[in-house]
């Protein structure tokens, strides 16, 4: 451990962050002479909805890239099902059993966070949504949570340490706004001082009406302004939009926009995206429910096995011509024009040229191509 209450990337890729049965297990069978051959897969037996994203794929690769196994997968990004392997590890069992914790709390997190953000998006319609969840995360895991929101859809993440080419967004504090004698000196601060690619987007609920505050903030330069009411406060939050609308559009700026923010739901995004122009959404994304996966044996020594309420045998997921979707054993031939979602990604412990990689940029395009047609499906 370090100064803060972290594990560090060499203690996980030794497999030292992983639950204590699985080291004492090792042990035993290391003693006996155990190790047979197995094919593990990685499913979900229920969803928060009716489908979830797939991530977290990028770092089980780099954490199993070297080791005696051989990895398959789905693209991270694909739009899975319960019950669907998103994730296949072949080899003995010993010789990856310790890694197991780790690999699934990368897919677990991760792909909650990404589904959370495609669920949202789909929401918004096409109205903007951005992560504004920093505050709601420990910082180790920022990177992972902006990675997988993006990767889930939205439009750009507000924590400085997102991975590279995440548009960053963020307007400004109540804080700031109070540090300054008048919220009018504050705005035009703001307004002179950020820098040019900065979207001059006001807080307008820090003292008074959000109408009063919203009109004064566009008469100092703002583009659109943000109402961040607090839950307690908000009484009726149509009628607080619509109103702060109404005022911007008679006083003369009808070209400035309104963000919402402010512990937004799922159901707060449906339901003001035809009055609000983008949306920050903090705790509904970054703190989006795991998705609950597990790993279990499918075959021992090359043959169908599986523990009760598991089927057993190695599995393909295909997606079908006329949009459909099926489960087939992986050695059934396929059916015509079907395309195999799980692929080669780690072949005799190497990740290298010709298997699959991770791709973050693609995978938010996979997740976006899908949208329009998962609308009807919750």
């Amino acid at each position: 451990m370090g100064r803060f209450q972290m594990v560090d990337e060499d203690a996980i890729r030794d497999g030292k962050c992983t639950d204590v049965y699985f080291r004492r297990v090792v042990e035993v069978m290391e003693r006996d002479g155990v190790n047979p051959h197995v094919t593990m897969e990685v499913t979900a037996a229920a969803l928060p909805d009716p489908w979830g994203v797939f991530c977290g794929l990028d770092d089980v690769i780099k954490l199993l890239d070297g080791l005696p196994v051989d990895v398959d997968a789905m693209p991270e990004g694909s739009v899975f099902y319960k019950n669907e392997p998103v994730l296949r590890i072949s080899g003995r069992y010993r010789d990856f059993a310790v890694y197991e914790t780790a690999i699934l709390g990368f897919l677990c997190h991760a792909s909650g966070v990404a589904s959370a953000a495609a669920h949202m998006k789909l929401a918004a319609g096409d109205r903007p949504v951005y992560s504004f969840g920093s505050r709601r995360q420990h910082p180790a895991i920022a990177a992972m949570i902006e990675r997988a929101a993006w990767i889930g859809g939205v439009d750009g993440a507000s924590n400085t340490c997102a991975p590279e080419d995440i548009p960053l967004a963020g307007t400004m504090p109540h804080a700031f706004v109070m540090c300054y004698p008048e919220q009018e000196d504050a705005w035009l601060a703001f307004a002179q001082g950020a820098g040019p690619e900065v979207p001059r987007i006001m807080l307008a609920d820090t003292f008074s009406d959000e109408k009063d505050e919203a009109v004064r903030a566009a008469a100092c330069g703002a583009t659109a302004v943000r109402l961040d009411t607090p839950r307690s406060r908000r009484g009726d939050m149509r009628a607080i939009i619509e109103e702060v609308r109404w005022e911007l559009d008679v006083n003369g700026y009808p070209d400035v926009k309104i963000f919402l923010s402010g512990g937004l739901s799922r159901a707060d995004v449906a339901a003001y995206r035809d009055v609000a122009d983008a949306f920050g959404v903090g705790g509904a994304i970054a703190n989006a429910p795991v998705i609950d996966f597990a790993m279990d044996i499918v075959e021992l020594k090359g043959r169908p096995f599986a523990k009760r309420g598991k089927r057993s045998g190695v599995k393909q997921v295909y997606d079908l011509p006329g949009g459909g979707r099926l489960m087939l054993p992986a050695r059934t031939p396929a059916p015509k024009g079907a395309v195999p979602l799980l692929a080669p990604c780690i072949k005799n412990g190497i990740a290298g040229v010709g298997l699959m990689r991770p791709d973050m940029k693609d995978a938010r395009e996979r997740v976006l191509s899908r949208l329009p047609a998962l609308a009807g499906e919750g």
